[in-house]
């Protein structure tokens, strides 16, 4: 974990987790067959849920072997739409799950949305699909503890477009 992030006292990180992969199920993506869950822990202690959704669009851009995507929506974003839609906008974690055994990062569009509204040293914990597993064989549950600094380094964000500027 980054030695800047916050501190999140452990019933709180487990139960962050726990929501991540309980949001994950509801994942609509039925074209990728990739279900990311995410949870996200507001300043009063609620927990906002998120699943990717995907549609059948094709848009906006082709992947690689031919998969194309276009309208999709991230876990991450929809749990950030999600809270600020309904006025919560002051977090203080969030957990990101996949069903792939390593910790997978947010994506560059996540990253910039995470940053518009979270704090830079937010602890971000990106947890591994086989998180109970380990956590049950008492090892190591290989969640990688992060923050929006670490993953978006020199990053743009809202008080960038309060600096003065030529007016040339």
């Amino acid at each position: 974990m980054s030695t800047n992030a916050w501190a999140l006292a452990p019933p709180d990180r487990a139960g962050l987790i726990k929501a991540a992969f309980e949001a994950k199920k509801f994942a609509y993506s039925k074209y990728s067959n990739f279900r990311v869950g995410a949870a996200l822990l507001s300043a009063d202690g609620s927990i906002i849920k998120g699943a990717n959704i995907e549609n059948a669009s094709y848009g906006e851009y082709q992947q690689e072997g031919g998969q194309r995507g276009g309208g999709t929506i991230c876990a991450e974003r929809t749990a950030l739409v999600k809270a600020v839609s309904e006025g919560t906008r002051s977090f203080t974690a969030l957990a990101v799950v996949t069903d792939v055994a390593d910790p997978l990062s947010p994506c560059g569009m996540c990253r910039q949305v995470i940053r518009e509204f979270c704090a830079l040293n937010m602890p971000i914990f990106l947890v591994p699909a086989d998180y109970d597993e380990r956590l049950a064989k008492g090892e190591p549950d290989g969640v990688l503890e992060t923050t929006i600094a670490e993953l978006l380094p020199h990053s743009f964000g809202p008080e960038h477009l309060e600096l003065p500027r030529r007016k040339d």
